[in-house]
This record gives C-alpha cells, sequence and structure tokens, in this order.
C-alpha cells in the first residue's frame, strides 16, 4: 500500500466529503422551507376550505333552486284557485272546500317564501365566505411562490458549489488504494463523517483522545493505522 500518497489524498478526500455534507446540510435547512412548509399547509387549509364552501354553495343553489321552482308552481296553482273561487258559480259546499283550500295554499306559500327568503340568505352568506377564502387563498399561494423561487435559487448556488466539490472529488479517488477507500466509506456513516484523522503529538485528529507512546507503537503495527480510542484512520 503507498502509504503516504493514500493517505494524504484520504485527508483531501475527507476535507472534500465534509464540505459537500455540509453544503447538503445547508440545503437541507434553509430557513426559507420552514417559511414555505408553513405556507405550503395554510395553502392546503385553505384550498380544502374552499372547496368545502363551493360545495355547499352548489347544494344551497340547487336547493334555493328547488324550493322557487316550488314556490312558483304554488303560486301559480293559488292563483288559479283564487280565479275559481272569485269566479263564483260553486254551490256552498264547494266554494267552502275551495276556500280552506285556497287558505292552505297561502299558508304554504308563505312558509315557501320565508324558506326561500332564509336560502337567498344563506346563498348570499356562502357567495361571500367564497370570495373571502378565494382570496387569502390567492395571498397565501402568491406567498408561497416567492418563497419557492428564492429557495430555488438558494438551492441552485448550493448545487453549483455541490457539482464542483464533486468534480474534485472524482479526481482525488482513483488515487486512494482500493482496501483504504473502501474502510474510510464503511466509518464515515459511523463517525459523523471524520473516518480518517492525523496523529499529531500523540492526540488523535479523530476523537482528540491522547494515545501513549505505548499505545502510539502498537498502533503503528497496523495497516492501516487505526486510533485504539474510536477505530478511526490515523495519519502518523
Amino acid at each position: 500500500m503507498n502509504q503516504l500518497g493514500s493517505f494524504e489524498d484520504l485527508l483531501d478526500l475527507q476535507q472534500i466529503d465534509l464540505e459537500i455534507d455540509r453544503l447538503l446540510k445547508e440545503r437541507e435547512s434553509l430557513p426559507e422551507l420552514e417559511e414555505y412548509k408553513v405556507a405550503h399547509e395554510r395553502s392546503t387549509v385553505l384550498a380544502v376550505e374552499k372547496r368545502d364552501t363551493e360545495s355547499r354553495l352548489r347544494e344551497m343553489s340547487l336547493e334555493l333552486d328547488r324550493e322557487s321552482g316550488e314556490l312558483e308552481l304554488a303560486e301559480a296553482k293559488l292563483g288559479t284557485e283564487q280565479n275559481r273561487l272569485y269566479a263564483g258559480g260553486l254551490s256552498a259546499r264547494d266554494a267552502t272546500f275551495l276556500r280552506q283550500e285556497v287558505e292552505m295554499l297561502n299558508r304554504k306559500n308563505e312558509e315557501t317564501e320565508g324558506r326561500v327568503l332564509e336560502l337567498m340568505e344563506l346563498k348570499d352568506s356562502f357567495e361571500q365566505q367564497q370570495e373571502d377564502v378565494t382570496v387569502r387563498l390567492a395571498e397565501v399561494e402568491k406567498a408561497k411562490a416567492v418563497v419557492e423561487a428564492v429557495i430555488k435559487e438558494r438551492w441552485a448556488v448550493i448545487d453549483a458549489r455541490v457539482a464542483k466539490k464533486e468534480v474534485r472529488k472524482a479526481d482525488i479517488v482513483p488515487l486512494v488504494e482500493g482496501d483504504l477507500l473502501d474502510l474510510y466509506e464503511t466509518l464515515r456513516p459511523t463517525k459523523e463523517g471524520v473516518a480518517v484523522g492525523r496523529l499529531k503529538d500523540g492526540v488523535c485528529g479523530g476523537c482528540h483522545l491522547r494515545l501513549t507512546a505505548a499505545e502510539q507503537i502498537e498502533i503503528a503495527k497496523g495497516d492501516p493505522v487505526r486510533c485504539l480510542h474510536c477505530r478511526r484512520i490515523l495519519v502518523i
């Protein structure tokens, strides 16, 4: 194994990987992402509210149309019966029955008119609600779009920086011995991204713990050299 070359290249590789990790973490933790999340959740709630309001408005409109239609028919029937009553020529008994029917139709029409007026008021209320929620949804969507644009812009900058690091990484990887690279890749996920460190003045550059002179002699026999405390690869 080319100890000096591979280890120095491995240190360079780790530095690049740490920089990539930092950039990716920065990408995932933009403050605008939380703003976007809040706006998206608000937008979802308002969209549901808008659909519910529209659905209720449609139902209210259908019911109003039905009640209005029934009222028109009832008024037409009332007019017909009133004309028959006023025309005369009926027996006393038939006139009494017809008068009672006219009174009943009047009462029913008054109830229907009251229901129609109530439905008209409710429809006006739902239309106002629909208008309000539409305006609020548009405002939230606009704010969401602004934040999304900022996120995309910042992501583009970060992604460009990551791409440059990846190019540099691709140049370094072939310079590291295969077995050493495999061990490095195995250790990195379990060592917070730091799989290799220099041994300086008896201190591990990974866990920052000191190794005694005897321990340093012991680990020097390893290939590769690894810290007794954290098992990271060491560059002596």
